[in-house]
């Protein structure tokens, strides 16, 4: 791949977007390198969690690529917001939970990658935004869907109509972000949680995050119908004996995944 550097630590895969002439926009190329990357990192049976960042010190992603969507036609639009949504699909439907370490500027498709991943932490240097009306065009890559959903629509149409951007502080006040660290604590401090993700049971992680994403789409009673199935099926697992032996036997859980 040529814009995208796989890592790990651990049982942690680290998925560098390294781009950084281009403050690690999304063209075509990118995305495709992207779905590759998550769909390896999904199938590794070596790796627990993921956590995608920009290369670089300014951009986690700067956007789309304006000069590669610049001459585009409705129907090549279409497609590409058509192959930018699927990648994204794909990383929110991974069951492996997927952090984003946000390090730089996230506007535009950088934002709604975000958006797609399970947690988001950020960088004090970090700022967020949906600019896209600014160039004449609505979000694409699916955050008019997505950024609703996580902050309310009041404060998504604020950012999606007028195009301003956020900075860290003011992600982080209205539920965008998780946490702020300090630009050189980044990385270490998104790695923590990872592996602390990455020593619970693993099934049971995958589980939660499978009724999570189907539940919040869903009413109440039938999201909690997922639940209960999902909690039962985990009875059936090597897990849950583990971890309730070690909790009894007033030790640390030795999970195997099985």
């Amino acid at each position: 791949m040529q814009y995208i550097k796989l890592s790990r630590r651990g049982r942690v895969g680290i998925v560098t977007i390294d781009r950084p002439e281009a403050l690690n926009a999304l063209n075509p190329q990118v995305l495709d390198e992207l779905g590759e990357a998550v769909e390896e990192f999904a199938a590794d049976p070596g790796v627990d969690v993921l956590v995608i960042t920009g290369a670089g010190e300014k951009a986690f992603v700067a956007g789309a690529d304006i000069k590669a969507m610049r001459d585009m036609t409705p129907l090549e639009a279409r497609e590409f917001a058509r192959k930018g949504q699927r990648v994204l699909f794909a990383l929110e439907s991974c069951p492996k939970p997927v952090i984003a370490a946000v390090n730089g500027y996230a506007l535009g498709g950088g934002c709604e990658l975000a958006l797609a991943c399970d947690l988001r932490y950020a960088s004090e240097r970090a700022v967020f935004g949906q600019p896209e009306v600014k160039l004449g065009v609505p979000p694409g890559f699916g955050g008019t869907q997505r950024l609703p959903r996580l902050v309310g629509r009041a404060r998504a149409k604020e950012m999606i109509f007028t195009g301003d951007n956020v900075d860290a502080r003011q992600a982080e006040a209205m539920g965008l972000v998780n946490a702020v660290f300090p630009a050189e604590e980044l990385m270490e401090r998104v790695l923590e949680v990872a592996e602390r993700i990455a020593s619970r049971g693993q099934l049971a992680v995958r589980a939660a995050k499978a009724a999570i994403n189907r539940g919040t789409e869903v009413d109440l009673v039938a999201g909690c119908d997922y639940e209960a199935e999902a909690f039962a099926l985990c009875f059936a697992t090597e897990d849950q004996k583990e971890g309730m032996s070690a909790f009894i036997d007033k030790r640390r859980p030795q999970f195997k995944g099985k």
